[in-house]
């Protein structure tokens, strides 16, 4: 039997305010444990929350940005159950009037096997709440002890609910990644997964191809990687099939995802909205949003990732996927627009972001705003490997001495390494000489019919010149001398 996998990703982005949703608190990550907890996140007798209007901000932002209705009027609730880890035992969270409702995203998907494609998927809601604090099960004190930390208590999250439209594992990952490029392109969420401000959970479940009824899901709870999130995916779809066709039933549920084992297991069993007794919180009133307020936010966005990428496709010439890279980020976009400028060829501009400065940057662990190269020094290496001063080749080495020399330029490094590209026909041709010369057996295979022994002269000519001959001029002149 063919089997279809349905998935729906709830996010939890916090949002950037530097003050809790309902106290004064901060939200800085990394304080000591419970030095970040106010009265109000303790809950203490007399207390009263008080919204944070710049939470609010960064919901509207959102909600106008993926085209969603932002309400005029929505409610916050308190939603019902255990929580070790929130003093008042209830969440303050929003249930039947979210901020934002509807929207959609668009997307690339590039699958391992096949081509890329475009895929939008419908939004739900996205609803403010606050986050729950943290229990401590390590480096307490004695053994067995078990410590809560209050500093996450009421930092502002904003919960994006997609529609169950994602198909696998792929492109639940390419609907995180683009959720998770737009939040920060937004300013709403900083994305920093290892801090949790940007995590999923993921709703998997399964049918028979063709059936339109959903299956029963299974929730694997607080995905902070892509990785895991595919890996997870996969695993609990595998599950559910196995399970089925094995005779058994699929038991809605939290699950949670154990990467040293690669698989979901049991967390608890899955709650039904009835069972938080959502009822709306007495000590908040309802949120406002005024018209204008809405219209002031959209006025003050940024060019979006999805224009950008379109532009990019139509005015550059690009292939959408690479648009879809080069817009992972504002800081990098605006990179790659500012070396555009510079340089005719749009595509190798490109090929130059995504390969030679992506490389350093990732492995340097440097954001592209501190990388070491200009967008002006590499638009000027550009132009040497274009009027063909240099080869690509030594471009590549030219690039790594301005990557470590910061200030410099290509044309100071060219002329002090003496790294100029050999175009002179008659120095070349001697070169080729002494190469057919010293490798007579290549010589040989080659007019034997081995296409692999002329790569291999060729090969020789350059480390001959030390990669600076120019590499059609070697070409040419070997397939003429072999042709003799």
């Amino acid at each position: 039997m063919q089997w279809e996998i349905v998935i729906g990703i709830e996010t939890h982005a916090q949002l950037t305010t530097e003050s809790k949703i309902f106290s004064g608190a901060s939200t800085a990550f990394g304080a000591e444990p419970n030095s970040q907890a106010s009265a109000v996140d303790l809950a203490l007798p007399g207390t009263l929350p008080v919204l944070n209007r710049g939470a609010v901000e960064r919901a509207i932002r959102f909600g106008v940005a993926i085209g969603a209705q932002v309400a005029e009027r929505s409610i916050f609730a308190r939603k019902n159950y255990f929580y070790p880890d929130l003093p008042k035992g209830y969440q303050i969270s929003q249930y039947e009037s979210p901020v934002v409702q509807g929207g959609a995203v668009t997307f690339v998907v590039q699958p391992e096997a096949g081509d890329a494609y475009i895929k939008t998927v419908k939004l739900t809601r996205a609803h403010l709440e606050e986050d729950a604090g943290k229990s401590l099960h390590e480096d307490i004190g004695a053994d067995g002890m078990s410590g809560i930390d209050l500093n996450r208590a009421g930092v502002p999250l904003l919960e994006i609910v997609s529609e169950p439209e994602l198909r696998s594992a792929a492109e639940a990952v390419a609907y995180a990644k683009a959720m998770h490029a737009l939040v920060i392109w937004l300013d709403v969420c900083d994305g920093n997964m290892q801090e949790g401000s940007f995590r999923c959970d993921a709703n998997v479940s399964v049918r028979p191809a063709g059936e339109s009824k959903l299956g029963t899901r299974c929730e694997i709870k607080n995905l902070n990687s892509f990785r895991f999130l595919e890996r997870a995916i996969e695993f609990e779809a595998r599950r559910q099939i196995e399970l089925i066709e094995d005779g058994g039933i699929v038991v809605q549920e939290t699950r949670l995802y154990d990467a040293e084992r690669d698989e979901t297991r049991p967390m608890r069993s899955k709650e039904d909205a009835m069972d938080y007794r959502y009822f709306p919180d007495p000590d908040l009133l309802p949120v406002a949003i005024a018209g204008e307020w809405i219209e002031q936010v959209r006025r003050s966005l940024p060019e979006l990732p999805a224009a950008m990428r379109e532009r990019f496709v139509r005015d550059y010439g690009l292939p959408m996927v690479d648009a879809q890279t080069l817009t992972a980020s504002r800081e990098l976009a605006q990179y790659y627009e500012a070396l555009a400028a510079q340089v005719a060829d749009k595509k190798v501009a490109a090929n130059w972001v995504m390969g030679e400065l992506a490389a350093r940057l990732n492995d340097s662990g440097l954001p592209v705003q501190q990388a070491p190269v200009s967008a002006a020094q590499l638009a000027q290496l550009v132009a040497r490997v274009q009027d063909g001063t240099i080869s690509n080749k030594i471009a590549k080495e030219v690039f790594a001495a301005l990557w470590q020399k910061q200030g410099a330029s290509a044309d100071a490094i060219i002329e002090a390494r003496g790294l100029r590209q050999i175009s002179d026909e008659s120095e070349i041709e001697k070169i080729v000489e002494d190469v057919l010369t010293a490798n007579s057996r290549s010589v040989d295979e080659y007019r034997a019919g081995k296409e692999k022994a002329f790569n291999a002269l060729v090969g020789q000519a350059m480390k001959a010149t030390r990669g600076k001959a120019n590499p059609q001029q070697v070409n040419d002149i070997l397939r003429r001398r072999l042709a003799k």
